[in-house]
């Protein structure tokens, strides 16, 4: 009974910390924001998104596909509103999306949505001024790991999910991954929270689901093939362990795959301040160097 009071007052954390409510992004006049559009029904989920566009300009307007955090068990899409509306300004179009979480939905259905994301912003390329060879993805903590998944598995049939829009690619052409663990088989011991986290998302731990901590895990996906990546992690970071970025940067660079590492020293998981500001105008100016013609 204690355990059980431990693990719901953690998941109670990690939602508060995560998921709190958001204000309504402050829009200028610049950018069309649209808010709740349905981009899959799995299971009858009604799964949804927010988006941002610029209000002006024929486009077609590179696009980031936004993924929240929150221990693949909390979380929500609100929290990425504001930098879309702010990637908007820059001129792409920007969302963020609502996939299904654990416990009651373990992996890959995560994957599979955020999966089915990308074809439904490439399927509706041109009402949305969509360049669909230019889609980049970005996300924090597990949204990091979603975002990563998705640079190192475009063309792995199992994964793909039956989200809809099954001609369009699931592919991206970059990713900024923000914190997020790549090999979960190191994470326990290494995590505060993976003994709690990763159960819940596997289906049990790594005695009992070894196969499937491999299958999650980017770094056992890494090939020539994967997207150019730059990952951003704080040298004190107690959830994701900064040696889980340099393990991914290593193994993406030896598979000649452009990758780089941004490390903040003594940041730890959720960044504040100097090192907040540091890291998004990083993920800004990596967007636009591998995005912008």
């Amino acid at each position: 009974m204690l355990n059980l009071f431990r693990l719901t007052l953690a998941t109670l954390v990690v939602a508060l910390a995560t998921t709190s409510l958001e204000a309504a992004p402050t829009v200028p006049d610049s950018v069309v924001w649209q808010e709740a559009i349905e981009y899959s029904n799995p299971g009858d989920e009604h799964l949804q998104l927010n988006l941002a566009r610029p209000k002006t300009g024929d486009g077609p307007f590179p696009t980031i596909l936004c993924i929240h955090g929150g221990g693949f068990r909390a979380g929500k899409r609100e929290f990425y509103d504001t930098l879309c509306v702010k990637l908007a300004e820059r001129g792409y179009v920007a969302a963020t999306m609502t996939y299904r979480l654990a416990p009651k939905h373990q992996f890959p259905a995560a994957v599979h949505d955020t999966k089915a994301a990308v074809r439904w912003l490439r399927a509706n390329a041109a009402t949305y001024k969509i360049d669909p060879t230019r889609i980049g993805t970005t996300g924090g903590s597990a949204g990091g790991h979603l975002a990563q998944f998705l640079a190192v598995t475009a063309n792995v049939p199992q994964f793909e999910g039956t989200g809809g829009n099954p001609t369009q690619s699931s592919s991206v052409a970059c990713v900024v991954n923000v914190y997020g663990p790549s090999d979960f088989t190191k994470s326990y011991g290494k995590s505060v929270d993976a003994h709690e986290v990763l159960p819940l998302w596997f289906g049990g731990n790594l005695d009992t689901k070894r196969d499937l901590h491999i299958q999650g895990s980017p770094l056992y996906w890494v090939t020539p093939n994967s997207a150019p990546t730059l990952c951003i992690h704080g040298t004190e970071d107690k959830y994701v362990a900064h040696e889980q970025a340099v393990w991914l940067v290593d193994k993406l660079q030896a598979a000649t795959v452009e990758a780089e590492l941004l490390t903040l020293e003594g940041a730890g998981h959720g960044f504040k301040g100097a090192d907040a500001e540091k890291a998004e105008k990083a993920l800004f100016e990596y967007f636009d160097k591998k995005l912008k013609k």
